[in-house]
């Protein structure tokens, strides 16, 4: 067999091994830095709202470095977010993601709105309480985010059995709201409503996370992989 013949059969050979639904261009935007993972090929019946990828969320703009809403965490991560899921299943409940890897670009994006004191259009609803003056200053808003090393994730638990199927557990506040309403032990609500994030924390710190103490969404591996490297790469 003469080379160019060779080297044409197995071209073919290699698209016809190729799932049918992606194209070579397909298949190289596809890819993620060694240790990561897309988390619906992990976890897939897993709910995701990237705020970030929308503009719901305290900025009120779609952020830097969410070009797809694609959720992303280290492989370590995704499987013990796995655990957690499998454990809720029985009970009817599952976990829904509001945000998870998180470029350095879009926490540059955070602290560029942060510092424009003018625009105040999601104050309402985020952060009614407090001056935007001080959101770095009392650390609501960081320069660098444990998001960044790809195994924190902000999230909460859903009912599969409601209505509408991913109702979220009344936590007492909205993700992202800034004020101490979203410290994880804020004694200032209903018991139910505690007995929801004592749920969420407990199953969340059973299988390897450590909560944040402002933030009842707010978990990161305790064992993360990374745990001095901020990623840039974009959710593709």
């Amino acid at each position: 067999m003469k080379r160019h013949e060779l080297i044409r059969y197995v071209f073919l050979f290699l698209l016809i091994s190729l799932p049918a639904h992606l194209s070579f261009g397909e298949e190289q935007k596809d890819q993620l830095p060694e240790g990561f993972v897309y988390v619906d090929r992990v976890i897939p019946d897993i709910i995701v709202d990237l705020r970030y990828y929308t503009e719901h969320n305290f900025v009120g703009d779609r952020i830097d470095g969410y070009l797809k809403p694609r959720c992303i965490l280290t492989k370590e991560a995704a499987s013990a977010l796995l655990q957690v899921q499998e454990e809720l299943k029985p009970f009817g409940l599952g976990l829904k993601v509001f945000d998870a890897y998180r470029p350095q670009q879009s926490v540059d994006h955070f602290v560029r709105w942060a510092n424009n004191l003018e625009d105040t259009r999601t104050k309402a609803e985020f952060y009614p309480d407090i001056n935007k003056n001080s959101l770095i200053k009392d650390g609501y808003i960081a320069t660098r985010s444990g998001h960044s090393r790809g195994s924190t994730v902000d999230l909460t638990i859903v009912s599969l059995q409601s209505e509408a199927i991913d109702k979220e557990l009344n936590m007492g506040t909205g993700f992202d709201f800034f004020g101490p309403a979203s410290w994880p032990y804020f004694s200032g609500l209903p018991a139910s409503q505690r007995a929801h994030r004592m749920l969420l924390h407990i199953m969340m710190k059973r299988h390897g996370f450590e909560f944040y103490p402002e933030e009842w969404w707010h978990f990161t591996m305790k064992n993360e992989p990374f745990p001095e490297t901020y990623f840039n790469f974009p959710i593709q």
